[in-house]
């Protein structure tokens, strides 16, 4: 029998917040950021939970206590992630390494981790109550901690790790790498078996800067005429739905494909062709209204001539845009929309895009996305955030707490991939519409199919 936590209500009982500091000495310095680092859309906290069963050779180990003494020792090798940002002259921000700590919370609720229901996917139920701080794509970073904790004990004997992580410092391979690192030193290791790097500079932007690349994706004056006829504003009242994409709804989706495309189409540019298809027909834009599909690119080995080292755990996630006119989206076949959003892959995976970016962004005044009429992906199919064995085994979720106007595509048991969407109430049901017909094989705008797998969460 499905369980169904849309109902979930619980309050955890935290403790009083502790300041973690490494478990030795550390150097005191000041650490630049990069240019990609300090750009201002990417001053607020990334939430990641892991909910735990419970282990019977763990059935005398706090995990709270095991958690917060790896903490310690791993904040002597990440020791930046203990310090706290500065401002300097233009607001460019550094990293004064104080070892003052990161916040550290452990509380307890009286709930079970299968109250949680069948499938977890953001928004993850009560999240709230799993997190430190408030959740918020704008936040003050300046002189506060870079890094919250919160373990939360369940009844159960299972138990739920909550991050909140600055990302002006890492962006989400880096912080994959800290848990990585915080995983092996609660197994017991003496260090990380990858050696964090700092190596900001390599990001940086040239002196002058000189973009190479038009960055659509910062294009401050876009936003208020495209805000006018957007379909999303904040404030809304938006449904949460996830949308399971098997095998077999991969493979129908990709018979629609011309024949010559299928075999090289990967799984993310299909879904994320479709996806974006139906959303815009959901949200019902003019025909003449540009839509926009905006995604992560990440660096790591692709700069030219300085490629990033292997630890690097900084912000080398660029942003490609693919964009055309709704028109053009909806009532062409789902074939034109892979070969729009492939093109602006190839030309965000260029080994100049991300010193390109960096140009931009100073010349620009770090200007935040430009994200009226986009639709922001993140792909977490190779992330090995579900992969984080603190000693209790496998989580049995890993990943995004919550979900904004931005979604994921997440690995889920069965080769099979989950999308979260956030969206009006009746632009849901006009979502959810397109997709069983797309589906079925039939027009974006006719026909249903029972074949997908729904949930409200």
């Amino acid at each position: 029998m499905a369980i169904d936590a849309s109902s979930l209500s619980f309050v955890a009982r935290r403790g009083e917040p502790q300041l973690v500091a490494p478990a030795g000495p550390t150097p005191r310095e000041l650490k630049r950021l990069s240019d990609l680092d300090d750009q201002e859309g990417l001053r607020f906290y990334r939430s990641v939970v892991h909910f735990y069963r419970a282990s019977p050779s763990k059935r005398h180990a706090d995990p709270a206590s095991v958690i917060r003494d790896a903490l310690a020792a791993t904040l002597v090798h990440y020791y930046p992630v203990a310090g706290r940002l500065r401002e300097l002259a233009g607001r460019k921000l550094v990293v004064d390494c104080t070892a003052e700590g990161a916040c550290f919370v452990a509380a307890d609720a009286d709930v079970a981790l299968d109250q949680f229901g069948d499938t977890l996917c953001p928004p993850v139920p009560c999240a709230g109550e799993l997190l430190c701080l408030p959740e918020s794509n704008s936040d003050v970073v300046i002189d506060r901690p870079l890094l919250y904790v919160q373990v939360t004990r369940l009844r159960c004997g299972g138990f739920v790790l909550g991050i909140q992580m600055c990302h002006s410092l890492v962006d989400a391979p880096g912080g994959a790498q800290i848990l990585q690192a915080l995983c092996e030193l609660a197994g017991g290791k003496e260090a990380p078996s990858v050696r964090p790097v700092w190596a900001r500079e390599l990001l940086d932007a040239r002196d002058p800067p000189r973009p190479i690349y038009d960055h659509p994706e910062f294009e401050p004056a876009y936003e208020p005429a495209a805000a006018k006829n957007d379909k999303l504003r904040p404030g809304d009242t938006l449904v949460h739905r996830a949308f399971l994409f098997g095998p077999d709804e991969i493979a129908s989706l990709r018979q629609q494909l011309p024949p010559q495309m299928r075999p090289r189409c990967s799984r993310f540019l299909l879904l994320s062709a479709f996806a974006w298809r139906c959303r815009t027909v959901a949200l019902e834009y003019e025909p003449g209204d540009e839509a926009r599909f905006m995604f992560a690119v990440n660096a790591r080995g692709k700069l030219h001539g300085r490629p990033l080292p292997e630890g690097f755990y900084g912000n080398a996630l660029t942003y490609g845009l693919a964009r055309t006119t709704a028109r053009e989206l909806c009532s062409g076949p789902l074939g034109r929309a892979v070969e729009l959003i492939t093109a602006a892959v190839a030309l965000a995976a260029a080994d100049d895009y991300a010193q390109s970016s960096a140009d931009a962004l100073v010349l620009r005044g770090r200007p935040r996305f430009a994200t009226a009429r986009a639709y922001l992906v993140s792909d977490l199919t190779k992330s090995k955030l579900h992969e984080a064995d603190l000693g209790w085994g496998m989580p049995v979720y890993g990943g995004p707490a919550t979900t904004t106007l931005s979604t994921f595509h997440i690995p889920t048991a069965g080769g099979a991939i989950t999308i979260p969407m956030s969206l009006p109430p009746r632009a849901m049901e006009r979502f959810t519409a397109c997709v069983r017909a797309g589906l079925d094989g039939a027009s974006s705008r006719q026909g249903c199919s029972e074949s997908a797998e729904f949930s409200d969460m």
